[in-house]
């Protein structure tokens, strides 16, 4: 009786550790796998990122001519339409980064007005 109980003592342990072997070689395979996709994705993120930041600039650079090349008024209603947009994000709860996303063109629209006076003041003055 002993050694049956024992012989089948030693089965089941054998076969528990070959079980356990096959889930961690699955749980390796699983994450050899996971790491290779999140590489690939990484690997194609990084090819676009020049074109992304191209564009980026393309458009930033248009937006700047834009705004310098507009009249006083335009001007004066965009700096009130993206202070006003900026200002009920704050009041509604927005994230931080979008209230200041809100506010960039704000502070270039500014500056190109304060640009404006500033040459108009000069020119007065002569």
């Amino acid at each position: 009786m002993t050694s049956e109980s024992t012989t089948s003592s030693r089965e089941s342990t054998t076969k528990a550790r070959s079980h356990n072997g096959e889930e961690a070689l699955a749980t390796r395979s699983d994450i050899q796998s996971a790491v290779h996709e999140v590489r690939g994705a990484l690997e194609d993120f990084g090819r676009q990122v020049p074109g992304v930041a191209r564009a980026s600039q393309a458009a930033a650079n248009d937006l700047l001519r834009a705004i310098e090349n507009g009249t006083d008024e335009r001007v004066s209603a965009g700096v009130t339409l993206s202070l006003g947009m900026a200002i009920g994000m704050l009041v509604g709860g927005a994230p931080r980064l979008f209230i200041l996303l809100a506010l960039a063109p704000v502070a270039a629209m500014g500056l190109t007005i304060a640009d404006r006076r500033a040459a108009r003041m000069g020119s007065s003055s002569v």
